[in-house]
């Protein structure tokens, strides 16, 4: 009996259908957690591992999110002139009188040290005559290049070093914050007769629209109707029922306070007013109208309400405490 042979066909996996938005809300947890590990962010292991905690959703602490984002970011600084050409340089510059610096500005390493002044004095201003460079690094004077006819790289610059321009100049631009402080720039100023001489202003505009119709005037010219005021708060029945020293709460927002003032204001709008001393500072004044005292109280602890918006009875001062669960801490 011939035995026949037995072949073991693997099954092709089945095809990954896109998941829906709205599908289940573990999956997307996972699909987050991965997508997180592939930008760089910290596995679950590795926060784990550095004593982060965990949420039930995978999100560790802020703290672990933000170190992962920033050793992703910076992953490849010291890559970061490894393209460059042998034959350039990417220097840092500072200036003696300039607290700006120019980053990473990139020379060729057979320029003369005059063609790098000429270059410098596009960025800082300082003539090339006036210039003396030093080459810096870590903070250390490394070379001085007084030398204009050698090549900058006579002097071994690398990749991120200082190159210092000091202005010898006595009469330079940038000297005490000349190019940076704005407020020693002297501003125009146009006087009123030359303002009134130019054609198209506004000022020249309501000139013709007057001269069109002299009862005519502008927006802002236009005085305002009087204020309306409530009837209610210009009668004594609106302050029926308070009565001074009395606790009281006022509306809007139920502040609590103290009687202190009833009647009218000199400086306010017309009709009747209290003034109240708040338990908190929820108010806009001392008790003060336009310098004349009418109340003491401390600064934001009192305020001037209309009578209709007080009720005087039985309005304890809150204890903030009183809401409080004594099992929380």
């Amino acid at each position: 009996m011939a035995m026949g042979r037995t072949h073991c066909v693997a099954e092709a996996p089945p095809a990954l259908a896109p998941k829906p938005l709205g599908g289940n809300s573990n999956s997307r947890s996972i699909d987050l957690r991965r997508s997180r590990r592939s930008f760089g962010f910290l596995s679950e292991a590795e926060r784990e591992k550095a004593g982060a905690r965990l949420s039930p959703f995978g999100h560790g602490t802020m703290a672990a999110d933000l170190a992962a984002l920033r050793n992703y970011v910076t992953a490849k600084d010291s890559e970061e002139h490894a393209r460059l050409p042998a034959h350039v340089v990417s220097l840092n510059i500072t200036h003696s009188n300039l607290a700006q610096t120019h980053m990473e500005i990139r020379f060729d390493r057979s320029s003369s040290v005059a063609e790098v002044k000429q270059r410098l004095h596009q960025h800082c201003g300082t003539p090339q005559q006036y210039q003396r460079l030093i080459l810096r690094s870590g903070g250390t004077d490394y070379a001085f290049l007084d030398d204009d006819t050698r090549m900058l790289g006579y002097y071994s610059p690398e990749h991120g070093m200082e190159l210092h321009v000091i202005d010898l100049d006595p009469h330079s631009l940038s000297k005490g914050g000349g190019l940076e402080d704005t407020s020693m720039i002297e501003k125009y100023r146009m006087t009123e007769e030359a303002y009134d001489k130019r054609e198209g202003t506004l000022r020249d505009w309501v000139r013709k629209k007057k001269a069109a119709n002299p009862d005519w005037m502008p927006e802002w010219e236009q005085k305002s109707g009087p204020r309306t005021v409530d009837p209610i708060d210009l009668s004594e029945e609106c302050m029926k029922g308070l009565e001074l020293g009395q606790r009281c709460e006022v509306d809007p927002g139920g502040r609590r306070g103290v009687l202190e003032y009833l009647g009218k204001v000199d400086g306010l709008a017309d009709g009747y007013w209290a003034g109240v001393r708040f338990d908190e500072p929820v108010g806009k004044g001392d008790g003060t109208v336009k310098g004349q005292r009418i109340f003491d109280c401390e600064a934001r602890y009192g305020g001037f309400i209309r009578p209709r918006n007080v009720r005087c009875g039985d309005f304890p001062e809150r204890d903030l405490l009183e809401d409080s669960d004594e099992d929380e801490l």
